[in-house]
């Protein structure tokens, strides 16, 4: 019998960019992400009688192109962030995975273009801690012309 066990967290991105029309123009799936120092620290808080933290529960987007490290603690360059719709789903375990979604649109106060390139997971409106970050290729987006962008992520605890 093995008794080594070890517990790590992973998050995966889905983005979806759509036309005013709801086709989708845009579709990644499945990019890893660095969890943070900041991050692995919170989810201590969040497990432990006697320690606090507040929830994640937020999604942020960005045109940051700096890659992403463990030692973030925030997007390089935030362009909007939003409360997110939360559930936990089974990915390997019952119950194993958050998942944290998200859209954003000109109904957000969003205007002209932007080049999105990065992505965050807080657990607050403003500042707050930062769970886990991701650096993409960008992708454009045109908040004018009624384009939307959806993020999907979802950080599963795994042994």
């Amino acid at each position: 019998m093995n008794s080594k066990s070890s517990v790590k967290a992973v998050g995966l991105i889905e983005i979806i960019v759509r036309d005013k029309r709801g086709n989708i123009k845009h579709h990644l799936k499945a990019i890893r992400n660095v969890i943070t120092d900041a991050g692995l620290a919170a989810l201590i808080r969040l497990a432990f009688s006697g320690l606090s933290e507040n929830k994640f529960g937020y999604l942020a987007i960005g045109t940051g192109t700096t890659a992403e490290d463990a030692s973030d603690t925030a997007l390089e360059s935030e362009v909007a962030r939003k409360a997110a719709s939360v559930s936990q789903i089974t990915t390997t375990v019952t119950n194993d995975t958050a998942l944290l979604e998200a859209t954003f649109s000109s109904a957000d106060g969003l205007s002209g273009t932007a080049s999105i390139s990065e992505v965050g997971i807080f657990n607050a409106s403003s500042g707050g801690t930062m769970l886990a970050r991701r650096v993409i290729s960008a992708i454009n987006v045109d908040w004018d012309a009624g384009d939307s962008i959806t993020i999907k992520y979802y950080v599963q605890i795994t042994r």
